[in-house]
């Protein structure tokens, strides 16, 4: 994969930071959302694939990326599908700031040291051309506009950014109703992005952490039978998030 194009997990994290304050909107979700990012830039690079809710990797080739390649070796190493919601509900601390860092190195953006209370050391990221951010803005606002359906890359970003609730900071008030209303619907353009992005939302809602009950038995069905969508042996439940994100640098 050239750099010659922005990844979705790049662009969403671009999308969600203000560039008045240098903080990131949504910190809870984002990232969970960028766990997402990677999977559906996974799936537009051929590497993976959905298989039912389950997420099978088909081609293991790195793809030039070191921190798609990451992700996409972990998969690998899984040896079966894993269902999305248990990927992106696993331990992914620490992947905003990887890629906050992985953007100042490309000169994206840039740090800014400070301190909170005068005392904690903090550190915010300013964006180095706030053009990148009004044009990926501006292709969210010509699909919202228009309701021609969008390619892929878009579909996926907006799927992504509903799903982690970014509608609010990119269309604010009640002027922006309708937008983030439009927002949402562009979730239906794209299955990957539709399926990553409810995997987002099942996380945050807490479904990740509850087993499904095997229906009740029944024609065709013998007493016991598990159902197919269960969870795989071996997948952790996810893990409580809370506290734990307050420490990654932007905030």
């Amino acid at each position: 994969m050239g750099r010659s194009r922005r990844t979705i997990p790049e662009e969403l994290l671009l999308l969600a930071l203000d560039p008045t304050t240098g903080t990131t909107a949504q910190p809870q979700s984002l990232d969970l959302g960028l766990a997402g990012a990677q999977l559906v830039e996974l799936a537009l690079a051929g590497r993976i694939a959905p298989d039912g809710d389950r997420i099978a990797v088909v081609l293991p080739r790195p793809t030039g990326d070191p921190t798609l390649d990451s992700a996409l070796e972990l998969l690998r190493r899984r040896g079966s599908p894993v269902r999305a919601v248990h990927w992106i509900g696993g331990p992914r601390l620490g992947l905003r700031q990887t890629y906050l860092t992985h953007l100042e190195r490309c000169g994206m953006v840039h740090a800014v040291a400070g301190q909170m209370c005068g005392v904690l050391p903090t550190t915010r990221y300013q964006a180095t051309d706030t053009a990148i951010s009004r044009e990926i803005k501006a292709r969210l606002d010509s699909a919202i506009r228009t309701g021609v359906p969008p390619d892929p890359r878009t579909a996926a970003l907006a799927a992504l950014a509903h799903a982690v609730g970014l509608g609010k900071h990119l269309y604010p008030g009640n002027e922006g109703r309708s937008s983030r209303s439009r927002l949402r619907d562009l979730i239906r353009h794209d299955p990957m992005g539709g399926l990553v992005a409810h995997a987002v939302m099942d996380v945050q809602n807490g479904v990740a952490a509850q087993p499904r009950r095997a229906p009740a038995a029944g024609p065709g069905r013998p007493p016991g039978t598990r159902a197919a969508a269960e969870p795989a042996a071996g997948v952790p439940a996810q893990p409580s998030r809370r506290g734990s994100m307050a420490r990654v640098g932007a905030r």
